[in-house]
């Protein structure tokens, strides 16, 4: 992925509403009654039940779920102490992580105090708001001190993540490192380069695990730290060398077991790793450039084992895997502390689900073959969907087992079950489909290269490795476009189809056509001219190879767009009936909808194929679709068109594909609400399933349902997917966003790389 640009981070955080959080209610609002509720007078019954019995907080209001992520800014990222408000956009970024990935409402708060017991103080004074808090970016030693005194006054869950987030996956990693490398924990001589607050806990952690302290070589930035230094802490003196006090960084190198660095770029050369043990373990964790470039160090010599911080590489040790989990295992058993036992617990855990079979839907989201324990797969990935309740699970049962937990859980399925549950699919399906789709970037043509938004999705594509433009348009114009506005795509092939320098292009192109089309309505002529317009053109780039895929519908209409995508390109071998599928990005997980953009009033065999191609969609996205074909009618409780065709559909796929998830015709309510179908239709197939697909009678409800569901919902729509067609074709919503298009071109590309 290539480097941020400044102005696209700006915008990213400025546009819309400024930030990256919003506060929401979660009960009803709708009438005086429930304002009546929510505050004066009905507030007044919680609040005399928790001044009774405090603990009753974690019953009437948000407290077990909320998160405080604090920080004074002393030591933001690696740009150093830039105060209070600079940290804010990282604080609501981590607000972000800890929602996202745990379902934790995250609230960030900055401090404007450097001193350590105004900090406490400060932190102590607004405690009682929060079941746990998140201390981040804050300078050592200061960190410590802060931590230490906040955990011996409070009995909430605690914890820096800069120094136990790294501790905790790197001591998972080294776990699994030391298996393959087959050497014991109690022998390994380590050597440490850094000594900041992550660097001391990562040992301190690992001394826990078996590592023996003699073995231990750390260095600062003035060298070894060894017992004569009179220029280190209580706490570098923990590690400090007893030994050859003059000895370097390099000396140090020589048949060491692992090297664990925390400090700069380029420190570690090529020879140093030559020195090592067989086997040797290199953790180089500095970001965004580590000790030794991973490249470098993989050529040095072939039985290394290497994690870095980076995601362009095997083995991240990246902090995500660690603290959303670890915090959410704390709330539910509502902790009074995240002790050593729950932070073992968590490395444990990370380390023993590496050694598991990977499911399918990683191995696809990293465009991997295969994915197993070993060398390059030391960590779990961060887009595992069994993190949060394997770790989460653990490090809960750990706080229980402790001592430290108010409440226990006697059901761990069921707890498993929930945890799943409360992050749905939609994240991880997102998160899916662009890494997969930046493994193996796809040469994509944009039919309207000359329109600004999509010239800045495109941009963003190419940044992010997903995709290589091809534009379509007035090349002036398009480069006037991107002077103008800062866009950077100098180097990207733009095509204007109606420019004599493309003739000789066109003619091939209608020629084609023309065989394609001329007992259909075209003359040579004709499909020649056709060539001169953009959607034609990209098109047949697709259709000949000299692009994979086509994006294109942001002005244009629908029907003018599919038009030449059908009698180009056309639909795949077995495909009687193409649609239009949207995502639906819900709280509890993706919703597809289907067809909202082709089949103006569909036959029930139509509506069999369209559940098909759906069906068959959700399937190679490594999900079970659940599917309820929709109407007015409830199971023959109304007549009419509508209701008869979808009844008859659903008899055939009950006939036909018995083994798929499907029942109908429905209203949507009792589709979408478990306990009503059971309830009054217990002899459904849906009864006991959560529904994850809808199909819609005809045109007109799928289409008029997904807007309401955009505008209104205020969620997040992906679409239309263009299913069925032999290539990867894909139509915009006229009027759609940066980040829409953005998701449909990643979408086109996975479309690509399947066909």
């Amino acid at each position: 992925m290539k480097q941020i640009r400044k102005k696209e981070a700006l915008d990213y955080h400025e546009q819309g509403r400024p930030g990256k959080l919003e506060i929401i209610p979660t009960k009803p609002h709708s009438s005086q009654r429930d304002l009546a509720l929510a505050y004066s007078p009905g507030v007044a019954e919680p609040v005399l039940a928790i001044s009774e019995n405090p603990d009753d907080v974690y019953r009437y209001t948000g407290k077990g779920n909320l998160v405080a992520i604090i920080s004074n800014g002393t030591a933001i990222l690696g740009l150093g102490n830039l105060g209070p408000e600079a940290s804010k956009p990282v604080m609501e970024g981590k607000g972000m992580l800890f929602k996202i990935f745990a379902d934790i409402d995250g609230i960030d708060i900055e401090v404007k105090a450097t001193e350590v017991d105004e900090f406490v103080n400060t932190v102590i004074n607004i405690s009682p708001t929060f079941g746990g808090i998140n201390l981040e970016d804050i300078k050592a030693p200061e960190a410590f001190e802060i931590e230490e005194k906040l955990k011996a006054a409070l009995d909430i869950p605690i914890m820096h993540d800069d120094q136990h987030g790294t501790a905790i996956i790197s001591s998972a990693a080294l776990l699994n490192a030391l298996e393959l490398a087959e050497k014991k924990i109690e022998d390994v001589r380590i050597v440490v380069s850094g000594a900041g607050a992550a660097a001391l806990s990562c040992v301190a952690l690992m001394i826990k695990l078996g590592v023996h302290p003699a073995n231990v070589m750390m260095f600062d930035s003035k060298g070894l730290i060894h017992t004569e230094r009179e220029d280190i802490d209580h706490r570098k003196r923990k590690f400090a060398h007893a030994g050859n006090q003059s000895i370097e960084l390099e000396e140090a190198m020589k048949g060491a077991d692992v090297f664990l660095g925390l400090s700069q770029a380029n420190i570690v050369t090529e020879k140093m790793l030559q020195s090592m043990s067989a086997n040797p373990i290199v953790f180089a964790m500095a970001n965004p450039d580590p000790e030794i470039a991973y490249d470098v160090a993989i050529r040095s010599r072939q039985d290394i084992i290497m994690a870095t911080g980076r995601s362009d590489h095997p083995n991240q040790v990246n902090n995500v895997l660690g603290f959303p989990f670890i915090f959410r295992g704390a709330l539910d058993v509502r902790a009074r502390c995240i002790n050593d036992e729950m932070k073992l617990a968590a490395v444990k855990a990370l380390a023993d689900l590496a050694k598991l079979p990977v499911p399918e839907e990683v191995i696809e989201a990293y465009d991997l073959k295969t994915l197993h324990f070993g060398r390059d797969y030391i960590i779990p990935k961060p887009l595992d969907p069994r993190l949060i309740s394997v770790v989460s699970s653990a490090v809960a049962r750990a706080a229980i087992e402790s001592g430290v937990a108010r409440i226990p859980i006697t059901n761990w399925d069921t707890y498993a079950a929930e945890l799943q549950k409360r992050m749905g699919r939609d994240n991880v399906l997102t998160r899916s489909i662009a890494e997969r789709a930046r493994k193996q970037p796809k040469q994509v043509v944009f039919a309207e290269g000359d329109n600004f938004k999509v010239l800045k999705a495109a941009q963003q594509a190419k940044d992010e490795g997903v995709a290589i433009p091809v534009l379509l348009g007035d090349e002036d114009k398009i480069r006037k476009m991107m002077a103008d506005s800062d866009i950077e795509l100098e180097d990207v092939l733009i095509i204007d189809p109606r420019h004599d320098k493309w003739l000789k292009t066109r003619e091939e192109f209608g020629a084609q056509l023309y065989q394609k089309r001329m007992r259909k309505g075209f003359t040579e002529l004709e499909a020649v001219r056709a060539m001169r317009e953009r959607n034609f053109f990209g098109a047949m780039m697709v259709e000949t190879g000299k692009a994979d895929a086509m994006i294109s519908g942001m002005t244009r209409n629908y029907s003018k767009v599919i038009r030449p995508g059908l009698q180009i390109i056309g639909p795949a071998p077995g495909v009687k009936r193409v649609c239009g599928m949207y995502i639906v990005e819900t709280k509890q997980g993706p919703l597809f909808i289907a067809d909202t953009t082709v089949n103006a009033n569909p036959s029930a065999e139509d509506l069999v194929e369209i559940t098909l191609r759906v069906a068959e969609a959700l399937s190679r996205m490594k999900i079970v679709p659940r599917i309820a074909l929709l109407s007015y009618s409830n199971f023959g409780s109304a007549h009419g068109e509508d209701p008869e065709k979808v009844a008859k559909a659903v008899s055939i796929l009950h006939r036909e594909y018995p083994d798929l998830i499907v029942d109908g015709e429905i209203q949507a309510n009792f589709a979408l609400n478990g306990d009503m179908l059971r309830e009054n239709f217990p002899f459904s197939r849906l009864r006991n399933e959560k529904v994850n697909t809808l199909i819609f009678p005809n045109l007109s409800a799928g289409n008029i349902a997904y807007k309401l569901l955009q505008e209104i919902g205020e969620l997040e729509v992906t679409g239309p997917v263009l299913l069925g067609m032999r290539k990867s074709y894909h139509i915009l919503q006229m009027g759609c966003t940066v980040r829409e298009i953005l998701n449909m071109i990643r979408i086109a590309v996975v479309d690509a790389q399947m066909k």
